[in-house]
């Protein structure tokens, strides 16, 4: 009888059951994604690198300097800085805006609107390729950096406007019209007041558009075939091809530097994330 009364006693509460539960499915999921990184970390260090998680017995950096080529990483991260930056560019601004009307203005096709750019986010880039293929042909645009820049940026423009928007709400009206009482235009309200109070929404506008460019593989495969032109998203295909037997320690220095740039700007502007809107001072008196 004591030892059922003692396994009794130790048995655990049903939360503390589903607290064990989800910290366990936590611990795997965060295993799937760490483990990839250590291997990539490790991978990129060892000369004799596979597929395996292992710790180099002597690191070395031959892996980078097998890839630090003109050809093979310098040249590709240029075309993807160019491409994927002014493309990045080019949508923050048309993004803030089409946001600003939006969420500014009260009208019976703003919600049917929206809804329309919702859905448009849901369309499979590979189910219009072909047609843009055609037409970038048709109009000279076919193998050109801004004709494939303007692309990117159209697709990326119907997410990034709703992520505007929603933004652009949280911004008080008050402003603007304490602006307009003090001679400014909207143009000018926008970007002195409302562009500069969302500066969070901006960040993380520019961070996901930057981070969706910077890692597409099949608009730049399709639309730019001069080898020069190709971005380091499509010099990885690449680098498989000319290799045929994949050498892994370089692959993985590779990625490194690949996702070097994606980190910098994330650590350039994460700071902005924290921030909420200074209304303090802006709305007293």
């Amino acid at each position: 009888m004591r030892p059922l009364a003692a396994r009794r006693r130790f048995r655990l509460s049903r939360p503390v059951r589903q607290r064990l539960a989800a910290d366990a499915a936590l611990l795997v999921l965060f295993a799937a994604f760490a483990v990839p990184l250590l291997w990539l970390l490790l991978a990129s260090v060892d000369a004799g690198a596979g597929l395996r998680v292992q710790v180099p017995s002597e690191p070395t950096l031959e892996n980078f300097s097998a890839v630090l080529t003109d050809e093979i990483t310098f040249r590709p991260m240029l075309n993807s800085v160019l491409l994927c930056g002014s493309a990045t560019a080019v949508t923050v601004v048309c993004a803030a805006l089409a946001a600003y009307p939006l969420s500014r203005y009260r009208s019976r096709l703003a919600r049917p609107y929206l809804l329309g750019v919702l859905f448009a986010t849901c369309l499979p880039i590979t189910a219009v390729m072909v047609p843009v293929y055609g037409l970038f042909v048709r109009i000279d645009l076919i193998d050109t950096l801004y004709g494939t820049a303007l692309f990117l940026a159209t697709a990326q423009l119907p997410f990034a406007i709703w992520l505007m928007k929603n933004f652009m709400d949280g911004v008080p009206v008050m402003l603007e019209e304490a602006a307009w009482t003090d001679g400014a235009s909207r143009a000018q309200a926008l970007v002195r007041v409302v562009l500069p109070l969302m500066g969070p929404g901006l960040a993380v506008v520019t961070i996901y558009c930057f981070i969706m460019m910077w890692g597409n593989f099949f608009v730049p495969f399709m639309l730019l075939l001069t080898p020069d032109r190709l971005p380091a998203s499509v010099s990885i295909f690449t680098f498989f091809g000319n290799y045929g037997q994949v050498a892994y320690g370089q692959l993985a220095a590779f990625s490194v530097l690949y996702s070097t740039p994606v980190v910098l700007l994330y650590a350039l502007i994460a700071r902005r994330l924290g921030g909420g809107f200074a209304l303090g001072g802006a709305v007293k008196g």
